[in-house]
């Protein structure tokens, strides 16, 4: 180490007259911390870094459990691989306080006479130069040797230090440090160094990928029940993991930098029993739902509900953004879904009103705003409103308008409602069964008579507009209960339209999953994945409460989680593992022929087979029931050994005592060979 002098002696004329000179033997990074050292004040003679306290100590610790969760691993073979290496691992926060040390026992005993130990601080500004605090303050890897050390006492040590960042966000966390004696010095230790913070923060991101699925799976699964689709998903570290498009458009407008700035100080730096006392100050009018695992809060939802605020005129009497929908983009080949689309292309054109029913989330808007594309209002506008939810005089300001000064806190310029906005086009109301009973007689009067009153104005106004009125509720049984009145039941139900749930619409499920799947890689810019077989039968068989939106959601998350293209069992949220039991089985007729269902596999390779034996061999029939490409069964019968002949009466395959056969008229039929 001859270069150990001449640093010696640059050092001592540094303290002497302050001037740096580093030359060939004093890298800058040292001169510059040297620099940092006496502008701090440091005492060249001090022995030992400051101290904590054993309380202090232990806060340090609990502040710090995600880092050495995440260390501990590399902290247990650097006990192994170091035990004899004359070396120590040192683990130190971004204040400079070692929180764990690992290691030559030997070492870690020397090192107590410094204080370099579990408690001891080591920032530059209290202990001068050495590997950790200069790797903290240039957050970048450095190596001490010996006299490069600020302190006289400390020159003792080669240290080299490597800083750990969070891979989510790339904040600092702390340092992990390879210290020993300057007489073992090893040239491997900075890159020791550097591979351990490596791992450390590998482990960190796995661990912020479970709690993003955890989050993830969470919001599909309680997105359906909320009535806002303003929703952002946050870790507990402040950083937004997912949000709807519509939040994602007021992130845009209001500076995504600055709200995400703001998420970090509400979530990231507090308690999580603030989270939603320092949302609240942000967001009046949200709602936070806290997401847990294992009892650890993992990050939280936050809806954005909208907002009653004083806006202009202008703002408010804007035109709705249209979303031009037609008939051909509602997805589906089922003769359910299919019978709905034809009953509603035949009332569009007319312009009676329409009850459209349906649970929730089965695309009852989606068919509203295909009606209206198709009927004589087309280029008129759209105008949807939300019975549900909201309180009486909101919804009659909002539905009615109001006039200048008609209440307490009133636009001074007055408010044009729904029902106005939507003259000359469609008033679309959702969740109408959620209206109160009193304002019903008001909206029934303004369907006979074409009149608006707005609140507080005695002037009516005249509109035009069709109704097309949604519900997941039996409004027949409402009225027989008396929570909806007779007359406006059957003014607003001249049609009715029940929108088929997800369940009746097996043989769409697959072709709907594919398409949100591409959809969703790509507004990623990612190449569209495929669908592992095992995770479609699944898919199949559950029983999807929430329908469509459900299914949308759960292949979003999917899309967004996945890393290798290809979506598997392991993508999909367990509670549609756990709930889909039921496996296909095959029909009676191939039951001695066909292998047992005794797993995915063999449940896929049964149910196409047996579907293929009730179609008597129709290749596109069986596709069909099947909710697949007939391209994909091709591909599917292929893989089971069976070729599909494009020649006159070939033999394709035999199975048991049967054979497939293809006859001029296009079928596979089976026929008994000997």
């Amino acid at each position: 180490m001859h270069r150990q002098p001449m640093i010696r002696l640059a050092w001592e004329k540094f303290l002497a007259n302050g001037q740096l000179s580093p030359g060939q033997f004093l890298s800058q990074t040292i001169a510059t911390s040297w620099a940092r050292s006496r502008r701090a004040g440091v005492n060249t003679r001090q022995r030992e870094a400051p101290y904590a306290s054993e309380a202090e100590v232990f806060r340090l610790r609990t502040q710090n459990a995600d880092l050495l969760t995440a260390a501990r691993p590399a902290v247990e073979r650097s006990d192994l691989f170091l035990a004899e290496a004359k070396s120590m691992m040192v683990l130190a926060d971004t204040s400079g306080f070692i929180i764990e040390t690992a290691g030559d026992p030997h070492v870690i005993e020397d090192g107590r006479r410094n204080h370099l130990e579990i408690g001891g601080r080591w920032e530059e500004d209290v202990i001068g130069t050495n590997a950790i605090g200069t790797a903290l303050a240039s957050i970048k890897p450095v190596q001490i040797l010996g006299v490069e050390h600020f302190c006289e006492d400390v020159q003792r040590w080669v240290c080299a230090a490597s800083p750990v960042r969070h891979p989510i966000d790339g904040q600092l966390l702390g340092v992990v440090d390879i210290s020993g004696p300057a007489s073992a010095f090893n040239p491997q230790s900075l890159a020791l160094a550097v591979a351990l913070g490596q791992e450390i923060e590998a482990s960190l991101g796995r661990a912020a990928k479970l709690e993003h699925e955890v989050l993830l799976r969470h919001f599909v699964s309680k997105r359906s029940l909320w009535l806002s689709e303003d929703i952002l998903v946050v870790d507990r570290r402040g950083v937004v993991v997912h949000a709807t498009q519509k939040a994602r458009h007021r992130m845009d407008a209001q500076a995504s930098n600055t709200l995400s700035q703001e998420l970090r100080q509400m979530i990231g730096v507090s308690l999580s029993q603030s989270w939603e006392s320092n949302c609240r100050r942000r967001f009046p009018n949200a709602s936070l739902e806290i997401v847990k695992n294992n009892d650890t809060d993992v990050g939280c939802l936050i809806v954005l509900h909208q907002t009653r605020s004083r806006t202009t005129t202008m703002a408010r009497t804007q035109s709705y953004t249209e979303i031009s929908v037609g008939f051909e983009q509602i997805l589906g080949e089922s003769a359910p879904i299919r019978e709905a689309c034809e009953r509603a292309r035949k009332l569009a054109p007319n312009t009676l009103p329409i009850l459209i029913e349906g649970e929730t989330g089965v695309g009852k808007e989606l068919f509203a705003r295909a009606i209206k594309g198709a009927s004589p209002s087309a280029k008129g506008p759209f105008v949807p409103m939300n019975c549900g939810g909201m309180a009486r005089d909101l919804i009659a300001s909002e539905l009615f308008g109001y006039a200048k000064g008609a209440f307490t806190g009133a636009d001074e310029n007055g408010y044009v409602g729904k029902i106005e906005k939507a003259d000359g086009g469609v008033l679309c109301l959702d969740e109408i069964g959620e209206m109160p009973l009193d304002l019903q007689s008001y909206l029934l009067r303004v369907l006979e008579d074409g009149v608006v009153y707005r609140i507080g104005d005695h002037k009516a106004r005249q509109v035009n507009i069709r109704i097309l009125s949604m519900t997941n509720r039996d409004l027949l049984a409402e009225v027989e209960a008396g929570r909806f009145r007779r007359d406006l039941y059957y003014r607003i139900a001249a049609a009715r339209l029940r929108i088929p749930p997800l369940r009746e619409r097996h043989n769409d499920l697959l072709l709907l999953a594919e398409h949100f799947a591409a959809a969703t890689a790509a507004r990623l810019g990612r190449p569209t994945p495929t669908f592992n077989v095992d995770a479609l039968i699944l898919l199949r068989s559950y029983h999807w409460p929430g329908n469509v939106r459900e299914l949308r959601n759960v292949i979003d998350a999917m899309v967004t989680l996945n890393e290798s293209g290809r979506l598997g069992v392991d993508d999909l949220p367990p509670e549609i593992v756990a709930a889909s039991r039921v496996r296909p089985q095959p029909s009676a007729s191939l039951a001695g022929v066909l292998p047992d269902a005794g797993n995915l596999k063999s449940a896929e390779r049964s149910t196409i087979l047996a579907q293929l034996h009730e179609c008597r061999g129709n290749v596109t029939e069986t596709a069909r029931r099947l909710g697949i490409a007939r391209s994909t069964l091709y591909v599917r019968l292929a893989e089971y050994g069976i070729s599909y002949s494009r020649t006159p009466r070939r033999i394709v395959r035999r199975l048991g005592g049967q054979a497939f056969e293809r006859p001029d008229d296009g079928h596979l039929r089976a026929q008994h060979s000997d």
